[in-house]
């Protein structure tokens, strides 16, 4: 069956000033935390790029109708929620309650996202008009299915069928479904069950929330922010009057809302009266066959009905179809050097019941205890796509300064599958070679100051080693590396002698350079040995020696008298 679209947008057919001028302003008198663009930026100027690969919608027309300029008061407070308004701004009670209960669910798992409902409201406005204006049951599935056309590449996408009709009723190409309109293909992968029945419904608003919301956050987005805000809604739909659209009613949205019954909303000109009132059912579409193929004998299997309203449904897939378990596809030991990348990268392999690969999954891994290890961008979760073997690996880790065992946890979203958790660890850091940066002699007399500076290097594999440890000990002798006695020493705070130092840590450039050393009143040769973390080692030789006697003149002698 297909939904009345009334006046929906095909690319380029709304005003961008319209557009831009409604969203500023709203803009003018936001609440704090609204994402806005940079200072003196127009919406026009300001660039997002959409995401690759197929919209969630495959880039079906949408409604384009803009919120009115006079914004909703801000919802009261002793309430909780408005109590009257704009009649723009009333949202059917069910559909409301499922963007609400899809920001909190999202919240629990997906706290970094920080995604909020007006957003999956705004969205739910310019795709079906909030569910053709709260026509739902009281689980939230739609009276009847809401489809967008058919995108046969006439207008709109040419997407072929990839769900053999069972959520769209078209075996040869597809059709947006439900009212966060999500092409089978991609509804295939995001699918929720948010309303426990055990399916995985497009056309029921709890399901179809949650599984929008999920999309939006995936690749471990933040919606407080622009970039990311923007990106999001672009994979939804790759335009940028789409973009202008879903942020002018998100915008609104902030601004108050308020509840109104189910099937009382409003609905987009063109899909019927204004408010209250059931819509007269669309007429079935015929089955459709591609140009030039002959029937096919092979008859269609039924579809199951809905008791009561003869609503039809999709056909469970077999147990075996979805995912069943999610595996350690063969990491390696997740072990690097403070403030170094990972070697190794967590990988996972998601398989069905019979232990084939699944490709197209979600899964989500996440950085679990107390550590500074990241992955890339400084993000402590990130969400990906199993390849076509179901496989998929994480980005290498970038080891924080903290040292210490933490873990990797991986789980297929939208599933209650054990999660594969693995054991990371962050070791401090290391040089495998240090050495002396100048070569000059190092002597003092019994009691004076040395006389130059001991600066050392330290690398590891070829590589500046900054941040390693080292320690320097004045050692009695290469067979006996204690400290001595006697002989060199440092000065400690208090100016007392010392001959070991700790703590001591090289520079952004690998090097260190000591503090003065001092020598006693006893003479001989020394040895100063520096040892970083890793177990690199330099020994360097001091003198300490009295200055030499001066060498007396010789005393002239008298020659003999001439004979």
């Amino acid at each position: 069956m297909a939904a009345h679209f009334g006046r929906r947008l095909r690319k380029g057919a709304t005003t961008t000033a319209v557009a831009a001028a409604a969203v500023a302003a709203l803009s003018a008198s936001q609440a704090p935390g609204v994402t806005h663009a940079p200072s003196g930026e127009s919406l026009e100027m300001a660039e997002a790029n959409p995401p690759p690969g197929t919209p969630v919608t495959g880039n079906s027309p949408y409604y384009t109708d803009l919120p009115p300029l006079n914004v909703p008061d801000k919802p009261d407070s002793s309430a909780g929620r408005q109590a009257n308004g704009p009649t723009e701004s009333g949202i059917p009670a069910t559909v409301l309650a499922a963007y609400k209960q899809a920001e909190q669910t999202i919240a629990a798992s997906d706290p970094s996202c920080r995604l909020p409902w007006q957003l999956l409201a705004a969205i739910g406005k310019v795709e079906s008009g909030q569910a053709r204006g709260g026509r739902v049951d009281a689980n939230g599935t739609t009276d009847s299915p809401i489809l967008g056309p058919v995108l046969n590449g006439v207008g709109f996408a040419n997407i072929s069928d990839t769900d053999n009709g069972a959520y769209d009723g078209d075996s040869v190409h597809d059709r947006a479904v439900g009212p966060m309109q999500f092409i089978p293909s991609t509804w295939a992968t995001w699918g929720q069950d948010a309303n426990g029945d055990s399916r995985k419904d497009p056309n029921n608003i709890y399901d179809a929330a949650l599984a929008a919301g999920r999309y939006l956050c995936h690749g471990g987005r933040d919606l407080g922010v622009r970039e990311d805000l923007e990106k999001a809604i672009l994979g939804y739909n790759h335009s940028r009057e789409y973009l202008r659209t879903v942020l002018s009613w998100f915008e609104y949205y902030k601004r108050g809302t308020h509840e109104v019954p189910d099937r009382t909303g409003v609905l987009p000109p063109g899909d019927g009266p204004d408010s209250a009132g059931p819509l007269p059912d669309p007429k079935p579409a015929p089955p459709r066959t591609r140009p030039g193929t002959p029937p096919s004998s092979k008859p269609t299997p039924p579809k199951p009905e809905k008791p009561g309203n003869g609503t039809t449904k999709p056909t469970k897939p077999p147990a075996a179809a979805g995912p069943a378990r999610i595996e350690d596809a063969g990491t390696g030991t997740l072990t690097a050097m403070a403030g170094r990348e990972f070697t190794e990268r967590a990988t996972v392999r998601v398989e069905n019941a019979a232990g084939a690969g699944l490709p197209r999954q979600p899964v989500r891994f996440e950085i679990i205890g107390n550590t500074d290890t990241r992955f890339p961008g400084g993000k402590t979760y990130i969400a990906l796509i199993t390849g076509l073997d179901g496989t998929v690996a994480a980005p290498a880790l970038v080891a924080g300064e903290k040292t210490g065992p933490f873990a990797v946890r991986a789980v297929v979203e939208g599933r209650t599958l054990p999660a594969v958790t693995f054991r990371a660890t962050v070791t401090q850091r290391e040089a495998d070679k240090v050495e002396r940066t100048g070569s000059e002699a190092l002597t003092a007399a019994p009691g004076a100051e040395f006389a130059g500076e001991v600066e050392v290097k330290a690398t590891y594999e070829g590589a500046v080693a900054s941040g390693v440890a080292v320690t320097a000990t004045m050692i009695t002798s290469v067979e006996d590396p204690a400290p001595g006695d006697k002989g060199p020493y440092f000065k400690d705070a208090d100016g007392k002698p010392v001959r070991a130092l700790t703590e001591l840590r090289t520079d952004a450039d690998g090097l260190l350079k000591l503090p003065k050393i001092f020598a006693d009143g006893t003479e001989g040769t020394f040895l100063l040995r520096l040892t970083t973390a890793g177990g690199a080692f330099v020994d360097i030789e001091l003198k300490v020696t009295a200055p030499a006697e001066p060498t007396p003149a010789p005393t002239p002698t008298t020659p003999p008298p001439a004979p």
